[in-house]
């Protein structure tokens, strides 16, 4: 019996500044036929994120192989008890219509009523698990307090913004890159400030914004966002870092680091890095939370639906280039 053909996207080349689409192409691979405890997934959710610009470098993804990246699908073909036919499932085989996995690699979605399929690479993916643990485990955000978010019109951004709201934070602004993202950002996402970077001296914009001070960033930028940041915060004030989009197409160039840090010791601030991955253990406090909001409407998840496998690759550097609000996924299929 023939087997089906999967069609996926390899990293062809390292790119020199901004990747384009000639790094990627697209190759057309037989399915093998399953080994005992495999199970062949049809892929309908795929979502395209910043670190991946880092796994293009040298020392990330292997050339002329197929990608990975958080991936929702349905079993279609199984070898695997723990993986049946119809089951929706979540893994990391992704650039590709069809994959192979293993219930060591893959994980049954739960059963949330209510709650839309793409919110599982949203919200409740690791964007929004990169949010949660941002606020509540490294930042540790208090009622009341103030909170600003860099690129804050992104997937991370726009889930941080509406957690921060539930937790009841006093007052929380953002920076996005257009004054429409910022409009949005008041307007429809809970945030009480939001600016273009811009229209001037982030600084001044935080000042304006925030003039009494921030208790609590969470960075996404990086470079001079973080040196307004550190500049803007109170006594004791904490810093979340999350990512560092300022910096990541120019690797080999990075920005100069923020020339305050020393104030992040006469201020007496904590500055941590984290990685979502060392965090999966806070997905079901994640859950308990924010399901019943997802389920009443008080929260819904801001994303931006690029429709097609075949624009997987431009839904990956359109959101390199900041064109989405919320977090960015492809629809693979129905």
């Amino acid at each position: 019996m023939s087997r089906p053909t999967a069609r996926a996207v390899h990293l062809v080349a390292r790119p020199d500044g901004a990747p384009t689409a000639a790094d990627f192409a697209f190759v057309d691979e037989t399915v093998p036929a399953l080994a005992a405890g495999e199970a062949l997934v049809e892929n309908l959710y795929q979502s395209v994120d910043p670190y991946m610009r880092e796994e293009m470098e040298e020392g990330g993804w292997a050339l002329h192989a197929p990608l990975e990246g958080r991936t929702l699908g349905r079993v279609v073909e199984s070898r695997a008890d723990a993986l049946p036919v119809g089951a929706l499932v979540q893994h990391r085989q992704a650039w590709r219509t069809l994959s192979v996995v293993t219930a060591e690699r893959a994980s049954l979605l739960p059963d949330l009523a209510g709650v839309p399929l793409s919110a599982h690479l949203s919200v409740l993916g690791g964007t929004g698990l990169s949010a949660w643990v941002a606020l509540t485990r490294i930042a540790r955000l208090q009622p009341g307090e103030t909170l600003f978010v860099s690129a804050a019109a992104g997937g991370v951004g726009t889930a941080a913004g509406q957690l921060a709201r539930l937790l009841g934070a006093g007052r929380i602004v953002g920076s996005t890159g257009s004054a429409a993202k910022a409009a949005r950002l008041t307007e429809r996402l809970g945030f009480d400030a939001a600016f273009d970077y811009h229209d001037g001296p982030i600084a001044d914009r935080l000042r304006e914004a925030a003039p009494e001070g921030l208790h609590v960033y969470l960075d996404n930028v990086g470079g001079d966002h973080l040196e307004a940041a550190i500049g803007a915060l109170r006594e004791r004030g904490r810093i979340a870092w999350c990512g560092a989009v300022a910096q990541y197409n120019r690797l080999g160039n990075p920005p100069a680091a923020p020339r305050n840090l020393f104030d992040v010791v006469g201020k007496s601030l904590r500055l941590e890095g984290f990685l979502v991955r060392d965090h999966l253990d806070a997905r079901p406090e994640l859950y308990d939370f924010l399901v019943p909001h997802l389920r009443s409407g008080a929260v819904v998840p801001d994303e931006t639906v690029v429709d097609g496998f075949d624009r997987v690759v431009d839904a990956f550097l359109g959101m390199l280039r900041g064109e989405n609000t919320g977090k960015m996924l492809v629809r693979i299929a129905d």
